[in-house]
């Protein structure tokens, strides 16, 4: 696969996002435009936008990769979603509508207090920052090797220039543009993996229904598991799987920030249910993908890498048609850029209204000042990403996958507490309390083997750095003389 080709591929497809920008995006448009599309954004745009933001380039090769060690026990996570995407429809989207949030963070200013409000405001920066640069950092060490190192360019500046054509795409119209170019993009990704499976199984001579019954047959499609004892356990995933939504989705700025570009609220829970019905389907897609490549390569008698998330890549490049490998590169591509870009703007939204006061600034101000944080935001995720590259360590690559538990699990724990919970806390000691849990919860995860017969935490350390949190909020609370804003 010529490396000269691919780039010229790519350059298409980014003139294409360029392109969109331009459509999507004036002159006149204001920081409203930017933050919030003005409201006006169609909820079906926005449902089949998410699915790209939900994912990533990490999930584009991780998902397939997994199927070898986990089978399709992943749906188990996906099926507890359901129930967090249920939660955030009923609980806390009419929360944020009724209290017309450009920013989520700012209810707990209302709720708590400024310090309450800046503490759950620096976690989403922290955590956004960390799992942006990351999954930008494994896909650009994708494209290093399959394209860029032939060229001889370096790491830093095929990085500079992918995170200069992200800006130049969002710094116009931000979520305005971002609400268009995730559903192209989204679009693109879907094609892609459909490609994908439908020229495998003409590898392996498979009809449709053959395709379905190879899977089936096969041992990696086992879905439920229900040995306590098994990571996979079905309970244990679950509701994972439903508290991982409700803070990755629910108390995220960059994901509900789309849902608050709807025109009312109806028409959010309305895309937030269309959304959590094809995410389901999306991720089947994946597992059946997996599925297939490792079928695909026990049939040729390829001897594939050790690493599951080499799988994918590895035969795309070098065992699939030119075309493939090309549908690979364009889809990994599409599904890492429609979740950086709006992270990206997400970030900018974040730090403008959380920390420069932006309902006290002109119209002016405000414009200037959003265009230096969103430069600003840019110039921090290329550093972020070259430190990856210099320590190139791939533990410490996996332990920042684990960094969501620790950084979300505080604002489980605030927003729990503000919305369930009819009593004021001591707001100057917030940030302790957020500070604390999750060190604790380390402490408990270093040690679960030694404290709790063997057992190991996995992704329910969110729930438990959660439920430290809502403890602590409750040692330093006071009851309240004045109503909640709100209680429900």
């Amino acid at each position: 696969m010529s490396p000269t080709l691919v780039i010229s591929i790519i350059a298409v497809y980014f003139c294409l996002l360029v392109f969109i920008s331009f459509l999507t995006s004036s002159k006149k448009d204001n920081t409203e435009s930017f933050f919030l599309a003005n409201r006006k954004s169609p909820w079906f745009v926005v449902a089949f936008g998410m699915i790209g933001t939900s994912l990533s380039g990490v999930t584009f090769i991780s998902i397939p990769g997994m199927v070898a060690k986990a089978q399709f026990s992943y749906l188990q996570l996906v099926f507890g979603y359901l129930l967090g995407y249920l939660v955030i429809a009923t609980i806390l989207m009419p929360l944020y509508y009724r209290l017309n949030l450009v920013s989520i963070y700012t209810y707990l200013e209302q709720r708590f207090g400024f310090w309450s409000y800046k503490t759950g405001a620096f976690y989403f920066l922290l955590a956004r920052t960390i799992g942006a640069a990351l999954r930008l950092y494994v896909v650009a060490g994708v494209l290093q090797l399959a394209v860029f190192d032939a060229l001889g360019v370096p790491f830093w500046a095929s990085v500079f220039i992918t995170i200069l054509l992200i800006w130049v795409y969002t710094f116009r119209g931000g979520m305005k543009t971002i609400i268009w170019t995730d559903t192209f993009q989204t679009l693109a990704m879907l094609v892609c993996v459909g490609c994908s499976i439908v020229m495998i199984s003409q590898e392996l001579n498979l009809s449709f229904q053959g395709l379905v019954d190879t899977i089936d047959q096969s041992a990696y499609s086992q879905v439920f598991f229900w040995d306590f004892k098994d990571s996979r356990y079905f309970v244990k995933q679950f509701f994972s799987g439903a508290f991982i939504a409700i803070v990755m989705t629910g108390l995220d700025q960059d994901m509900m920030q789309k849902n608050l570009t709807c025109k009312t609220l109806g028409d959010a829970q309305k895309n937030m249910f269309w959304f959590s019905i094809i995410l389901v389907f999306v991720n089947i897609l994946f597992l059946s993908l997996g599925a297939l490549l490792y079928i695909y390569a026990n049939s040729k008698g390829i001897a594939l890498p050790e690493k599951g998330d080499d799988v994918f890549p590895f035969l795309a490049l070098n065992y699939f048609s030119s075309f493939l490998g090309i549908v690979f590169i364009l889809g990994i591509v599409a599904i890492t850029y429609a979740s950086a870009d709006s992270a990206l703007t997400a970030l900018t939204t974040s730090f403008c209204v959380d920390f420069l006061d932006f309902d006290k600034r002109t119209e002016q101000e405000r414009s200037r000042y959003r265009y230096f944080v969103h430069i600003g935001f840019s110039l921090l995720l290329m550093l972020v990403i070259i430190i990856f590259r210099i320590i190139n360590d791939e533990s410490v690559v996996t332990a920042v996958f684990k960094i969501a538990g620790y950084t979300y699990g505080p604002l489980l724990g605030l927003y729990t507490f503000g919305v369930f919970f009819k009593r004021q806390v001591r707001d100057n000691l917030v940030p302790f309390i957020c500070i604390l849990s999750p060190l604790v919860t380390y402490m408990f995860n270093l040690n679960s083997k030694d404290w709790f017969w063997g057992y190991e935490f996995g992704f329910e350390v969110l729930i438990l750095n959660g439920f430290l949190t809502l403890l602590g909020l409750l040692a330093i609370s006071v009851s309240k003389n004045r109503k909640p804003i709100p209680a429900i």
